[in-house]
């Protein structure tokens, strides 16, 4: 479900008192550890998180117009997501095998898809891992990440 809210207080204000509560907490824990670098926006029908085109002008590939984005939040049909590009971008893979390493010791079950955490309720999130991998990862890291994926996306097969 993409909402058509222009402002991260209008897509709060439409949601269901349950799932506004947990998305608002997700959304304090994200903006707690980001890295000022980055900008909240909305993207996608929902609340973004991205590299701004003054600090990296070449805005995201597919649609060079809209700035980098690093990290989303939220409401859909079935549950309620965190998407985290970080986990899908770095080629190495050590930060997704930080961040599940990292889940486990929560005993909480991991909801993952490739960039992606779903969860039900808020209590289904090990909230301190969350904030530990938006912190971790600075927006010029990240535009590292971004840069080496797309390489290594871009180099003919031999």
């Amino acid at each position: 479900m993409t909402s058509s809210a222009t402002t991260v207080e209008q897509y709060l204000a439409e949601l269901p008192p349950d799932r506004r509560e947990a998305i608002a907490a997700v959304r304090a824990v994200i903006l707690a550890n980001l890295d000022p670098a980055y900008q909240e926006n909305m993207a996608y029908g929902m609340i973004g998180y991205s590299v701004p085109h003054t600090i990296y002008p070449a805005g995201y590939h597919c649609n060079p117009k809209d700035p980098l984005p690093f990290a989303g939040l939220a409401s859909q049909k079935n549950n309620m997501t965190v998407y985290l590009m970080s986990l899908y971008l770095q080629v190495d893979g050590s930060d997704t095998a930080w961040f599940e390493s990292e889940w486990a010791k929560s005993g909480k079950k991991l909801d993952k898809g490739k960039s992606c955490i779903r969860f039900k309720k808020l209590t289904d999130l090990d909230l301190n891992v969350l904030g530990q991998a938006i912190k971790r990862v600075s927006a010029k890291q990240y535009i590292q990440y971004y840069e080496a994926r797309l390489a290594t996306a871009q180099k003919p097969k031999q």
